[in-house]
């Protein structure tokens, strides 16, 4: 199949299950925002130092299908609300100063679910990816993604290099999309990988250390999150960057991640700002 004929079957494609599920079509619009507007007031810049922002932060999006529930809706209206709720926690947290924002987009764990729930999710991959990438790149969006990216459908993983290489010049904030990822997986991964440098001569025991392990981890080019957000009112970590959130601060909040905004962004930061970190001194 030459591009021509791929990119017509791939819009066909969208354009068929938007007509199917007309009500997610329209609940997953990309706002549009004014290179003038802004998030947030004086009044909310005040309440922050600005010099002790996080960097990273870390975020388990938890309660679409719960938010779904309530509404009386299917579980997928909640996952496209969710969806449409990152992007404006994105340009959120770009304006606060927050350089680098990893989600917890789909877990090795989320396999087990229903086949139709997986199939609306990879699909809402696809959509999320192909509506948000000029926006991303307009606005100084880095887009990336961590996890084990060989098990995601060809078609999400095309239009993932796609928004990939059209974001690759975003200074602003990078969003990194944790997709078949979990923390476990991902020290295994990287630890089958140092094995192979051994075998190869590139890499000795005595050369181990927790620097080195990080190296080889999916987030190696990122420092570890400052903060980690868990919406939902749940507790758990669940498999989520396990090394990396050793020495994050935890913030947990009951708002369902549909219904999570701007202004509890800027709590968790605050909340994150009043604690004092003393990394095991």
């Amino acid at each position: 199949m030459n591009t021509m004929t791929l990119e017509t079957a791939t819009q066909l494609n969208i354009n068929e299950r938007d007509q199917q599920d007309p009500v997610a079509s329209r609940i997953f619009e990309p706002a549009v925002v004014s290179k003038n507007e802004t998030i947030y007031t004086p009044d909310d810049f005040s309440l922050l130092d600005l010099s002790r922002i996080p960097r990273h932060v870390a975020i388990i999006m938890d309660g679409n299908r719960r938010w779904a529930k309530r509404q009386g809706l299917p579980a997928v209206i909640g996952h496209w609300k969710g969806a449409e709720t990152l992007m404006k926690i994105v340009r959120s947290a770009s304006e606060l100063g927050i350089k680098a924002l990893t989600v917890y987009s789909f877990s090795t764990e989320n396999w087990n679910r229903d086949k139709e729930e997986i199939d609306a999710l990879m699909h809402l991959f696809r959509i999320y990816l192909e509506k948000e990438r000029q926006s991303m790149a307009s606005e100084g969006v880095r887009l990336e993604a961590i996890g084990d990216l060989s098990r995601l459908p060809p078609f999400v993983l095309r239009e993932l290099e796609l928004s990939k290489s059209a974001t690759a010049h975003g200074k602003k904030i990078d969003l990194v999309l944790a997709i078949n990822y979990g923390g476990r997986d991902d020290i295994r991964r990287a630890f089958l990988s140092m094995l192979e440098d051994c075998e190869k001569g590139k890499l000795t025991k005595d050369q181990v250390s927790e620097k080195l392990i990080c190296q080889y981890l999916d987030t190696a080019q990122w420092p570890d999150p400052d903060l980690l957000i868990r919406t939902s009112g749940e507790k758990r970590q669940s498999n989520f960057l396990l090394w990396q959130l050793c020495y994050s601060e935890f913030y947990h909040t009951d708002v369902l991640w549909p219904e999570f905004d701007e202004q509890d962004l800027l709590q968790a930061v605050r909340d994150h700002q009043l604690r004092q970190r003393r990394l095991g001194g």
